[in-house]
């Protein structure tokens, strides 16, 4: 028998989008946070760089909005580039508001801006090199210190509930959601009246990340069973510098070092950037990482170098010094030469389609953070908008749900139904279909396509769903064989949309179709009755 949570409000994730939706709601509500390990644990935590917005009066909002339009490529909704950019303002006060340690320079104290790829101002503001974590941990405190929120660690959510589901009429909306409890491997209901998620990403589709193992793609998978649209899959922002070392596995060397006068550099000492934009390193993360790969490939090498070893030492500790730390635990020292650097898959610009309240097509159910497409990024993400987007947003569909308040619900969700699976002897199946998807995925759609490695793709993804299908059906379930379901499904949504795409645009680029079309539109998929 299952056991049953009920709440006002249930959120899954606690990255900085679900933590600022709990904290705006709480007051009034009962909030119920999942998360799939340590509460602590997301993307959030690993975003060096900081949080972009209007500070300066030597910038403006329209600046801002031209940026974010320029590194979107012009496919970025406009409405939502303006409502979230005259919103960020509010938001760092906000973030200030509850206790977060921004950088301060100089005798009068003012915070200080830095700059970074795609931006024609200094307007990130930041705490160090270490602003998600700033940001992470003031949030974490509230949110643990607030009597209305209660927090459940190791649950990896499975589905979103909803009335379709139960068969019952009207229509559809979400009541609930069903997740495995890993500490006792017992099944729970959290019943709420708003289901959020802000499950982050899907980075771990693809065998390089600089992610953590959370970004799976979870949200998006689940979001799709339960009916809603997904856009813009086919854009997925690779990093063009996470420190390549086999120790390191996935750690960010931030936008800012590049920001801040990095320079890189072939293995000879040479600098290549300016043969691909005259922006050089200051270019839109895309046009970056697509020059990495190109030299990488061009000359047979495992990894290009970048150097801000021209700058004094102090500055670099001062303005580095979690990146120079983490560097010189793995034999690189920053300020005496360059340090080795690989494009890593990084952010999914897509996801579930929201409107500017994060509400989905599915009644009751909101999605907040990298696992909604609100339409901002386009076809790519401005450095620093990210964080950004949780805040606005998050906020926004807190003000949304306090309302519309909904009437007092009398659904119950049932128990989850064990009764025909049996122990699987064969996880070795989970294994092998792990490490074939990750791998195709990263040499059929990475950082440049073509038809026929998306086809290839295509037909593999097609088999393994069909593989994942039969094997959930029949045995217990496990975290690891519900990453893969998720991934295998949003790998599929990814390979449809690059395939619906007959252009080079912004994350997108195919050899087969190398020029941008002068018109373009968002990419929107459907689930159809037999998807969900």
């Amino acid at each position: 028998m299952s056991r049953h949570y009920h709440h006002d409000i249930v959120i899954i994730g606690a990255g900085a989008a679900g933590l600022t939706l709990a904290l705006e709601l709480a007051n009034h509500h009962r909030v119920a946070m999942l998360t799939k390990a340590d509460i602590r644990e997301g993307s959030t935590l690993y975003a060096q760089g900081g949080v972009a917005a209007v500070l300066s009066d030597k910038d403006t909002i329209d600046s801002h909005i031209n940026d974010t339009i320029d590194a979107g490529v012009e496919l970025g909704d406009r409405d939502a580039i303006r409502f979230t950019v005259e919103h960020s303002k509010e938001c760092i006060d906000w973030l200030i508001d509850q206790g977060v340690p921004f950088t301060r320079y100089g005798e009068s104290e003012e915070y200080h801006l830095t700059q970074e790829g795609g931006h024609s101002h200094r307007r990130i503001i930041h705490s160090a090199d270490a602003t998600g974590l700033a940001i992470s941990k003031t949030l974490i405190k509230n949110a643990t210190n607030h009597p209305n929120i209660d927090f459940f660690p190791n649950r990896v959510a499975i589905d979103v509930v909803t009335t379709k589901k139960l068969g019952l009429d009207g229509p559809n909306k979400a009541v609930g959601v069903y997740a495995l409890n890993l500490d006792d491997d017992v099944i729970e209901v959290f019943q709420g009246r708003f289901i959020s998620l802000a499950c982050g990403g899907s980075s771990k589709v693809y065998l390089y990340t600089s992610n953590p193992d959370t970004a799976s793609g979870d949200g998006i998978a689940m979001a799709w069973r339960a009916g809603c649209r997904i856009g813009n899959m086919e854009f997925n922002q690779f990093h063009p510098t996470c420190l390549y070392d086999a120790k390191a596995k996935t750690f960010l060397i931030s936008e800012a070092v590049r920001g801040e006068g990095g320079k890189l550099l072939l293995p000879d000492g040479t600098r290549f950037m300016g043969k691909f934009d005259k922006r050089e390193e200051l270019a839109p993360r895309d046009i970056v990482a697509r020059a990495i790969d190109h030299e990488m490939k061009r000359l047979g090498i495992h990894h290009v170098l970048l150097d801000i070893s021209h700058k004094e030492p102090e500055f670099i500790k001062e303005h580095f010094p979690t990146i120079y730390k983490r560097c010189l635990e793995y034999g690189h020292d920053m300020t005496q030469g360059p340090i080795p650097v690989v494009p890593a898959a990084h952010y999914t610009c897509g996801g579930v389609v929201v409107d500017r309240h994060s509400a989905t097509d599915v009644k009751n159910l909101y999605a907040i953070g990298e696992t909604a497409y609100t339409g901002l990024h386009g076809a790519n993400r401005l450095a620093s908008n990210s964080l950004l987007e949780c805040i606005v947003f998050a906020r926004s569909a807190a003000h949304h749900i306090a309302e519309h308040p909904p009437q007092i619900d009398t659904i119950t969700v049932p128990d989850w139904d064990e009764s025909q699976v049996t122990d699987s002897d064969e996880d070795v199946v989970i294994a092998h279909n792990w490490q074939e998807l990750r791998r195709f995925m990263w040499d059929y759609v990475g950082i440049v396509r073509t038809d026929k490695r998306l086809l290839r793709a295509k037909h593999r993804v097609d088999l393994l769903l069909s593989e994942i299908d039969e094997f959930y059906a029949n045995y217990k379930i496990s975290n690891d064989l519900l990453e893969l379901r998720n991934l295998a499904m949003v790998a599929n949504l990814i390979i449809r949309s690059a395939m619906s795409r007959k252009e080079s645009r912004g994350l997108h680029y195919t050899l087969d179709y190398p020029e941008k079309q002068a018109s373009s539109s968002p990419t929107i998929l459907t689930p159809t009755l037999t998807e969900k």
